[in-house]
Protein backbone atom coordinates (compact mmCIF):
# COMPACT_ATOMS: atom_id res chain seq x y z
CA UNK A 1 0.00 0.00 0.00
CA UNK A 2 2.77 2.23 0.72
CA UNK A 3 4.27 2.09 -3.00
CA UNK A 4 0.74 2.46 -4.20
CA UNK A 5 0.21 5.70 -2.14
CA UNK A 6 3.64 7.31 -3.16
CA UNK A 7 3.33 6.73 -6.18
CA UNK A 8 -0.62 7.33 -6.95
CA UNK A 9 -0.32 10.13 -10.24
CA UNK A 10 2.10 7.64 -11.68
CA UNK A 11 0.29 4.67 -11.40
CA UNK A 12 -3.20 6.47 -12.00
CA UNK A 13 -1.82 7.41 -15.70
CA UNK A 14 -0.56 3.94 -16.11
CA UNK A 15 -4.02 2.28 -15.50
CA UNK A 16 -5.59 4.92 -17.51
CA UNK A 17 -4.61 3.00 -20.41
CA UNK A 18 -6.32 -0.10 -19.66
CA UNK A 19 -9.56 2.09 -19.29
CA UNK A 20 -9.76 2.22 -15.57
CA UNK A 21 -10.07 5.60 -13.69
CA UNK A 22 -9.10 5.55 -9.83
CA UNK A 23 -10.99 7.77 -7.53
CA UNK A 24 -7.80 9.95 -6.43
CA UNK A 25 -9.54 12.38 -4.35
CA UNK A 26 -10.83 9.81 -2.01
CA UNK A 27 -7.89 7.94 -2.05
CA UNK A 28 -5.91 11.76 -1.10
CA UNK A 29 -8.23 12.58 1.40
CA UNK A 30 -7.70 9.04 2.87
CA UNK A 31 -4.13 8.89 2.79
CA UNK A 32 -4.27 12.77 4.57
CA UNK A 33 -6.61 11.32 7.51
CA UNK A 34 -4.08 8.41 8.00
CA UNK A 35 -1.05 10.70 8.13
CA UNK A 36 -2.85 12.64 10.48
CA UNK A 37 -3.95 10.39 12.49
CA UNK A 38 -0.55 8.85 12.87
CA UNK A 39 0.77 12.29 13.92
CA UNK A 40 -1.36 13.14 16.37
CA UNK A 41 -0.69 9.47 17.80
CA UNK A 42 3.18 9.79 17.78
CA UNK A 43 2.82 13.24 19.50
CA UNK A 44 0.42 11.88 22.56
CA UNK A 45 3.19 8.76 22.85
CA UNK A 46 5.68 11.49 22.78
CA UNK A 47 4.18 13.54 25.49
CA UNK A 48 2.88 10.45 27.48
CA UNK A 49 6.89 9.50 27.69
CA UNK A 50 7.42 12.74 28.97
CA UNK A 51 4.64 12.58 31.49
CA UNK A 52 6.17 9.14 32.69
CA UNK A 53 9.49 10.45 33.45
CA UNK A 54 7.42 13.36 35.35
CA UNK A 55 5.58 10.88 37.01
CA UNK A 56 8.70 9.32 38.50
CA UNK A 57 10.10 12.33 39.41
CA UNK A 58 7.30 13.46 41.55
CA UNK A 59 7.03 9.68 42.99
CA UNK A 60 10.35 10.14 44.43
CA UNK A 61 9.95 13.51 46.03
CA UNK A 62 6.12 12.44 47.55
CA UNK A 63 4.04 14.25 45.45
CA UNK A 64 0.50 13.66 44.36
CA UNK A 65 0.37 12.22 40.66
CA UNK A 66 -2.98 11.51 40.50
CA UNK A 67 -4.07 14.93 37.90
CA UNK A 68 -0.73 13.67 36.14
CA UNK A 69 -1.73 10.23 35.66
CA UNK A 70 -5.11 10.99 34.65
CA UNK A 71 -3.53 13.14 31.72
CA UNK A 72 -1.61 10.19 30.39
CA UNK A 73 -4.50 8.03 30.49
CA UNK A 74 -6.49 10.10 28.47
CA UNK A 75 -3.57 10.73 25.76
CA UNK A 76 -2.91 6.47 25.77
CA UNK A 77 -6.99 6.06 24.98
CA UNK A 78 -6.62 8.84 22.55
CA UNK A 79 -3.27 6.92 21.15
CA UNK A 80 -5.48 3.78 20.98
CA UNK A 81 -8.49 5.45 19.17
CA UNK A 82 -6.06 7.04 16.55
CA UNK A 83 -4.44 3.19 15.81
CA UNK A 84 -8.27 2.11 15.39
CA UNK A 85 -8.96 5.02 12.70
CA UNK A 86 -5.25 3.78 11.09
CA UNK A 87 -6.52 0.55 10.60
CA UNK A 88 -9.56 1.94 9.18
CA UNK A 89 -8.34 3.46 7.35
CA UNK A 90 -5.96 0.88 5.84
CA UNK A 91 -8.38 -1.91 5.66
CA UNK A 92 -10.64 0.93 2.99
CA UNK A 93 -7.13 1.00 1.24
CA UNK A 94 -6.96 -2.63 0.78
CA UNK A 95 -10.82 -3.01 -0.08
CA UNK A 96 -10.15 -0.81 -2.88
CA UNK A 97 -6.96 -1.82 -3.73
CA UNK A 98 -8.64 -5.16 -4.57
CA UNK A 99 -10.43 -3.60 -7.32
CA UNK A 100 -8.03 -2.05 -8.86
CA UNK A 101 -6.45 -4.36 -11.91
CA UNK A 102 -1.98 -4.45 -12.15
CA UNK A 103 -0.40 -1.87 -13.71
CA UNK A 104 0.52 -2.77 -17.20
CA UNK A 105 4.59 -3.39 -18.00
CA UNK A 106 5.77 -0.53 -19.84
CA UNK A 107 6.26 -2.50 -23.25
CA UNK A 108 3.01 -3.29 -23.38
CA UNK A 109 1.31 -1.24 -26.63
CA UNK A 110 -1.82 1.03 -25.58
CA UNK A 111 -4.68 0.46 -26.75
CA UNK A 112 -8.41 -0.07 -26.34
CA UNK A 113 -9.85 -4.00 -27.46
CA UNK A 114 -8.19 -6.51 -29.14
CA UNK A 115 -7.88 -4.55 -32.43
CA UNK A 116 -5.12 -3.00 -30.94
CA UNK A 117 -3.13 -6.47 -30.06
CA UNK A 118 0.21 -6.92 -32.02
CA UNK A 119 1.02 -10.23 -33.43
CA UNK A 120 4.84 -11.00 -32.72
CA UNK A 121 5.14 -13.88 -34.68
CA UNK A 122 3.39 -16.74 -36.56
CA UNK A 123 4.33 -20.79 -36.65
CA UNK A 124 2.89 -22.56 -39.89
CA UNK A 125 0.79 -22.15 -42.77
CA UNK A 126 -2.96 -23.11 -42.60
CA UNK A 127 -3.81 -26.23 -44.82
CA UNK A 128 -5.39 -26.09 -48.05
CA UNK A 129 -8.30 -28.18 -48.50
CA UNK A 130 -9.94 -29.38 -51.62
CA UNK A 131 -13.25 -29.67 -49.66
CA UNK A 132 -15.03 -27.48 -47.35
CA UNK A 133 -13.96 -28.02 -43.70
CA UNK A 134 -16.27 -28.69 -41.59
CA UNK A 135 -16.36 -27.40 -37.50
CA UNK A 136 -15.73 -29.78 -34.82
CA UNK A 137 -19.37 -29.56 -33.53
CA UNK A 138 -20.84 -30.88 -36.83
CA UNK A 139 -17.25 -33.56 -37.40
CA UNK A 140 -17.34 -34.70 -33.50
CA UNK A 141 -21.32 -35.86 -33.39
CA UNK A 142 -20.95 -37.73 -36.65
CA UNK A 143 -17.83 -39.28 -36.16
CA UNK A 144 -19.52 -40.45 -32.69
CA UNK A 145 -16.83 -39.08 -30.43
CA UNK A 146 -18.93 -36.12 -29.37
CA UNK A 147 -22.16 -35.70 -28.21
CA UNK A 148 -23.61 -32.15 -27.07
CA UNK A 149 -27.30 -33.59 -27.14
CA UNK A 150 -26.60 -36.35 -23.82
CA UNK A 151 -24.58 -33.89 -22.49
CA UNK A 152 -26.97 -31.37 -22.47
CA UNK A 153 -29.74 -34.19 -20.44
CA UNK A 154 -27.60 -35.00 -17.98
CA UNK A 155 -26.35 -31.57 -16.93
CA UNK A 156 -27.40 -29.05 -18.81
CA UNK A 157 -25.96 -26.09 -21.59
CA UNK A 158 -21.77 -26.02 -22.44
CA UNK A 159 -21.23 -29.08 -21.31
CA UNK A 160 -20.01 -31.97 -23.45
CA UNK A 161 -19.60 -35.69 -23.89
CA UNK A 162 -16.46 -37.53 -25.17
CA UNK A 163 -16.99 -40.83 -26.29
CA UNK A 164 -14.71 -43.49 -27.82
CA UNK A 165 -11.19 -42.23 -29.36
CA UNK A 166 -12.93 -38.71 -28.89
CA UNK A 167 -12.24 -39.25 -25.01
CA UNK A 168 -9.35 -40.99 -25.83
CA UNK A 169 -8.01 -38.26 -27.54
CA UNK A 170 -8.70 -35.49 -24.40
CA UNK A 171 -6.98 -38.39 -22.22
CA UNK A 172 -3.41 -38.25 -24.77
CA UNK A 173 -3.17 -34.85 -24.89
CA UNK A 174 -3.36 -34.14 -21.26
CA UNK A 175 -0.54 -36.95 -21.23
CA UNK A 176 1.13 -35.90 -23.83
CA UNK A 177 1.48 -32.09 -22.72
CA UNK A 178 2.24 -33.55 -19.45
CA UNK A 179 4.92 -35.56 -20.55
CA UNK A 180 6.58 -33.06 -22.91
CA UNK A 181 6.31 -30.37 -19.72
CA UNK A 182 7.60 -32.52 -17.39
CA UNK A 183 10.24 -34.15 -19.10
CA UNK A 184 11.65 -31.77 -21.33
CA UNK A 185 10.54 -28.20 -20.29
CA UNK A 186 11.62 -28.37 -16.93
CA UNK A 187 8.81 -28.13 -15.37
CA UNK A 188 7.63 -30.93 -11.97
CA UNK A 189 4.03 -31.56 -12.26
CA UNK A 190 1.64 -31.60 -9.26
CA UNK A 191 -1.70 -32.87 -8.98
CA UNK A 192 -3.77 -29.50 -6.78
CA UNK A 193 -7.05 -29.67 -5.04
CA UNK A 194 -9.97 -29.08 -7.61
CA UNK A 195 -11.77 -27.13 -5.21
CA UNK A 196 -10.22 -24.01 -3.05
CA UNK A 197 -11.26 -21.92 -0.24
CA UNK A 198 -11.86 -17.98 -0.47
CA UNK A 199 -8.15 -16.87 0.59
CA UNK A 200 -6.83 -18.75 -2.44
CA UNK A 201 -9.48 -17.18 -4.84
CA UNK A 202 -8.30 -13.48 -3.36
CA UNK A 203 -4.56 -14.58 -4.07
CA UNK A 204 -4.91 -15.00 -7.49
CA UNK A 205 -7.35 -11.89 -7.82
CA UNK A 206 -10.18 -13.81 -8.77
CA UNK A 207 -12.05 -12.91 -5.56
CA UNK A 208 -13.54 -10.23 -4.67
CA UNK A 209 -13.97 -8.66 -8.21
CA UNK A 210 -15.08 -11.74 -10.50
CA UNK A 211 -17.10 -13.77 -8.07
CA UNK A 212 -20.07 -14.34 -10.15
CA UNK A 213 -17.68 -16.02 -13.55
CA UNK A 214 -16.97 -18.58 -10.29
CA UNK A 215 -19.10 -22.13 -8.79
CA UNK A 216 -19.57 -21.55 -5.04
CA UNK A 217 -20.29 -24.75 -3.08
CA UNK A 218 -23.35 -23.90 -1.24
CA UNK A 219 -22.83 -23.48 2.34
CA UNK A 220 -19.04 -23.73 3.13
CA UNK A 221 -16.15 -21.07 1.92
CA UNK A 222 -15.07 -24.12 -0.86
CA UNK A 223 -14.80 -23.21 -4.84
CA UNK A 224 -14.64 -25.16 -7.87
CA UNK A 225 -11.17 -24.04 -9.55
CA UNK A 226 -11.39 -21.73 -12.97
CA UNK A 227 -8.31 -22.54 -13.45
CA UNK A 228 -5.05 -24.17 -12.33
CA UNK A 229 -3.45 -21.49 -11.57
CA UNK A 230 -5.15 -21.01 -8.14
CA UNK A 231 -3.93 -24.24 -6.55
CA UNK A 232 -0.97 -24.18 -7.61
CA UNK A 233 -0.41 -20.60 -7.11
CA UNK A 234 -1.00 -20.50 -3.58
CA UNK A 235 0.98 -23.54 -2.82
CA UNK A 236 3.23 -21.01 -1.14
CA UNK A 237 0.80 -18.86 0.35
CA UNK A 238 2.11 -16.89 3.11
CA UNK A 239 5.55 -17.93 3.00
CA UNK A 240 9.08 -17.01 2.30
CA UNK A 241 11.19 -18.86 -0.25
CA UNK A 242 15.07 -19.66 -0.93
CA UNK A 243 16.13 -17.47 -3.39
CA UNK A 244 18.41 -19.97 -4.72
CA UNK A 245 15.46 -22.61 -5.47
CA UNK A 246 14.00 -19.63 -7.92
CA UNK A 247 12.74 -20.00 -10.34
CA UNK A 248 9.96 -22.87 -9.20
CA UNK A 249 8.54 -24.02 -12.23
CA UNK A 250 5.42 -26.40 -12.02
CA UNK A 251 2.73 -27.91 -14.74
CA UNK A 252 -0.62 -29.30 -13.30
CA UNK A 253 -3.22 -31.09 -15.12
CA UNK A 254 -6.65 -30.09 -13.45
CA UNK A 255 -10.29 -29.70 -14.91
CA UNK A 256 -11.52 -26.28 -14.53
CA UNK A 257 -15.35 -24.55 -14.26
CA UNK A 258 -16.32 -21.30 -15.07
CA UNK A 259 -19.96 -19.53 -15.21
CA UNK A 260 -19.20 -17.79 -18.52
CA UNK A 261 -20.88 -14.92 -16.90
CA UNK A 262 -21.14 -12.02 -19.11
CA UNK A 263 -20.35 -14.20 -22.22
CA UNK A 264 -23.53 -15.38 -23.16
CA UNK A 265 -24.14 -15.07 -27.13
CA UNK A 266 -20.14 -15.64 -27.61
CA UNK A 267 -18.54 -18.94 -28.89
CA UNK A 268 -22.49 -20.82 -28.25
CA UNK A 269 -21.41 -23.91 -30.41
CA UNK A 270 -19.33 -26.48 -30.02
CA UNK A 271 -16.79 -27.10 -27.12
CA UNK A 272 -14.85 -23.68 -27.22
CA UNK A 273 -16.52 -21.96 -24.47
CA UNK A 274 -17.57 -24.41 -21.53
CA UNK A 275 -18.86 -24.43 -18.16
CA UNK A 276 -16.19 -27.47 -17.55
CA UNK A 277 -13.35 -28.13 -19.75
CA UNK A 278 -9.60 -29.27 -19.02
CA UNK A 279 -6.75 -27.51 -18.86
CA UNK A 280 -2.48 -28.37 -18.74
CA UNK A 281 -1.40 -25.29 -16.69
CA UNK A 282 2.19 -23.52 -16.15
CA UNK A 283 3.03 -21.77 -13.30
CA UNK A 284 6.19 -20.04 -12.36
CA UNK A 285 7.49 -17.93 -9.25
CA UNK A 286 10.48 -16.29 -9.93
CA UNK A 287 12.89 -13.33 -8.59
CA UNK A 288 11.69 -10.13 -10.37
CA UNK A 289 14.25 -9.41 -12.55
CA UNK A 290 14.40 -12.87 -14.10
CA UNK A 291 10.38 -12.72 -14.73
CA UNK A 292 10.62 -11.41 -18.42
CA UNK A 293 13.00 -13.79 -19.22
CA UNK A 294 10.90 -16.61 -17.76
CA UNK A 295 7.95 -15.29 -19.50
CA UNK A 296 9.11 -16.10 -23.30
CA UNK A 297 10.65 -19.20 -22.02
CA UNK A 298 7.14 -19.79 -20.52
CA UNK A 299 5.34 -18.95 -24.13
CA UNK A 300 7.81 -21.40 -26.11
CA UNK A 301 6.83 -24.03 -23.81
CA UNK A 302 3.19 -23.57 -24.59
CA UNK A 303 4.22 -23.35 -28.63
CA UNK A 304 6.26 -26.09 -28.56
CA UNK A 305 3.04 -28.28 -27.89
CA UNK A 306 1.70 -26.72 -30.93
CA UNK A 307 4.74 -27.14 -33.42
CA UNK A 308 5.29 -30.83 -32.08
CA UNK A 309 1.13 -31.15 -33.24
CA UNK A 310 1.60 -29.68 -36.51
CA UNK A 311 -1.11 -26.64 -35.90
CA UNK A 312 -0.40 -23.12 -37.46
CA UNK A 313 -0.76 -20.65 -34.64
CA UNK A 314 0.43 -17.37 -33.85
CA UNK A 315 1.59 -15.31 -31.29
CA UNK A 316 -0.49 -12.13 -29.87
CA UNK A 317 1.06 -9.02 -27.66
CA UNK A 318 -1.97 -8.28 -26.11
CA UNK A 319 -2.78 -4.43 -25.28
CA UNK A 320 -3.63 -2.27 -22.22
CA UNK A 321 -6.65 -2.26 -22.69
CA UNK A 322 -7.61 -6.33 -23.82
CA UNK A 323 -5.17 -8.02 -20.90
CA UNK A 324 -6.37 -9.70 -17.57
CA UNK A 325 -6.82 -8.01 -14.43
CA UNK A 326 -3.77 -9.84 -12.76
CA UNK A 327 -1.59 -9.14 -15.65
CA UNK A 328 1.08 -7.03 -16.41
CA UNK A 329 1.95 -8.46 -19.82
CA UNK A 330 0.03 -11.26 -21.69
CA UNK A 331 0.77 -13.31 -24.63
CA UNK A 332 -2.01 -14.74 -25.92
CA UNK A 333 -1.80 -17.87 -28.79
CA UNK A 334 -3.97 -18.20 -31.25
CA UNK A 335 -4.32 -21.37 -33.23
CA UNK A 336 -5.92 -21.78 -36.48
CA UNK A 337 -8.68 -23.53 -37.18
CA UNK A 338 -9.95 -24.44 -40.40
CA UNK A 339 -13.48 -25.26 -39.70
CA UNK A 340 -14.43 -21.79 -38.26
CA UNK A 341 -11.50 -19.90 -40.93
CA UNK A 342 -10.08 -18.44 -37.99
CA UNK A 343 -7.76 -18.00 -34.90
CA UNK A 344 -9.09 -18.79 -31.42
CA UNK A 345 -6.47 -18.35 -28.07
CA UNK A 346 -5.69 -21.60 -27.00
CA UNK A 347 -3.30 -20.29 -24.12
CA UNK A 348 -2.34 -17.02 -22.14
CA UNK A 349 0.79 -16.92 -20.90
CA UNK A 350 1.33 -13.53 -17.99
CA UNK A 351 3.43 -12.40 -15.97
CA UNK A 352 1.45 -10.91 -12.89
CA UNK A 353 4.92 -9.11 -10.90
CA UNK A 354 4.18 -8.85 -7.59
CA UNK A 355 0.53 -8.56 -8.19
CA UNK A 356 -0.26 -11.93 -6.75
CA UNK A 357 2.28 -12.32 -4.54
CA UNK A 358 1.18 -9.16 -2.57
CA UNK A 359 -2.17 -10.44 -1.98
CA UNK A 360 -1.35 -14.31 -1.51
CA UNK A 361 2.22 -12.85 0.91
CA UNK A 362 4.46 -14.99 -1.20
CA UNK A 363 7.71 -13.55 -0.95
CA UNK A 364 11.67 -15.13 -1.50
CA UNK A 365 14.81 -14.15 0.52
CA UNK A 366 18.56 -13.83 -0.48
CA UNK A 367 19.93 -11.78 1.78
CA UNK A 368 18.59 -10.72 5.22
CA UNK A 369 15.08 -9.28 3.87
CA UNK A 370 12.46 -10.71 2.30
CA UNK A 371 10.89 -9.39 -0.65
CA UNK A 372 8.10 -9.96 -2.76
CA UNK A 373 8.88 -12.21 -5.76
CA UNK A 374 6.88 -12.42 -9.35
CA UNK A 375 4.45 -15.18 -10.58
CA UNK A 376 3.47 -16.35 -13.96
CA UNK A 377 1.71 -18.76 -15.35
CA UNK A 378 -0.10 -19.96 -18.68
CA UNK A 379 -2.19 -22.78 -20.31
CA UNK A 380 0.27 -25.26 -21.76
CA UNK A 381 -2.32 -25.56 -23.57
CA UNK A 382 -6.48 -25.74 -23.00
CA UNK A 383 -7.14 -29.21 -23.91
CA UNK A 384 -10.34 -29.14 -25.15
CA UNK A 385 -9.68 -26.15 -27.56
CA UNK A 386 -6.77 -28.70 -28.53
CA UNK A 387 -9.08 -30.98 -29.57
CA UNK A 388 -10.72 -29.01 -31.95
CA UNK A 389 -7.81 -28.03 -33.27
CA UNK A 390 -6.40 -31.38 -34.28
CA UNK A 391 -9.98 -32.82 -35.10
CA UNK A 392 -10.53 -29.41 -37.86
CA UNK A 393 -6.61 -29.55 -39.13
CA UNK A 394 -6.71 -33.50 -39.43
CA UNK A 395 -9.76 -33.98 -41.06
CA UNK A 396 -10.32 -35.49 -44.25
CA UNK A 397 -12.51 -35.18 -46.79
CA UNK A 398 -14.21 -38.40 -46.06
CA UNK A 399 -14.88 -37.14 -42.72
CA UNK A 400 -12.19 -39.27 -41.56
CA UNK A 401 -9.62 -37.68 -38.60
CA UNK A 402 -5.92 -38.44 -38.91
CA UNK A 403 -4.27 -38.85 -35.49
CA UNK A 404 -0.99 -36.36 -35.49
CA UNK A 405 2.36 -38.88 -34.60
CA UNK A 406 2.81 -37.29 -31.47
CA UNK A 407 -0.33 -38.93 -30.23
CA UNK A 408 0.56 -42.14 -31.73
CA UNK A 409 1.55 -43.52 -28.96
CA UNK A 410 -0.35 -42.42 -26.32
CA UNK A 411 -3.40 -44.01 -28.45
CA UNK A 412 -2.45 -47.13 -30.44
CA UNK A 413 -4.14 -45.27 -33.85
CA UNK A 414 -4.18 -43.81 -36.42
CA UNK A 415 -6.56 -42.08 -37.59
CA UNK A 416 -10.59 -41.89 -36.32
CA UNK A 417 -13.46 -43.22 -37.96
CA UNK A 418 -17.35 -43.23 -37.72
CA UNK A 419 -18.01 -45.34 -34.86
CA UNK A 420 -21.52 -46.66 -35.51
CA UNK A 421 -22.14 -48.43 -32.32
CA UNK A 422 -20.92 -44.66 -30.29
CA UNK A 423 -23.72 -42.83 -31.84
Amino acid sequence: MGAFRANLDAIAERLSTRGVTLPLEEYRELDKSRRAAITESEQLRAEQNNLSKEIGKLRKEGANTDEIQLRSRQMGDRATELAKQVEEVDKRFRDLLAGVPNVPHESVPVGRSADDNVVVRTSGEPRQMDFEPQAHWDLGPALGILDFDRAAKITGARFALYMGLGAKLERALINFMLDTHSNEHGYTEVLPPFVVNSDSLYGTGQLPKFAEDLFKLEKTDYWLIPTAEVPVTNIYRNETLDAEKLPIRFCAYTPCFRSEAGSYGRDVRGIIRQHQFQKVELVKFSRPEQSYEELDKLTADAEDILRRLGLPFRTMLLCTGDMGFSSAKTYDIEVWLPGQNGYKEISSCSNFEAFQARRANIRYKAGKKAELLHTLNGSGLAVGRTWVAVVENYQQKDGSVIIPEALRPYLNAEVITASAELK
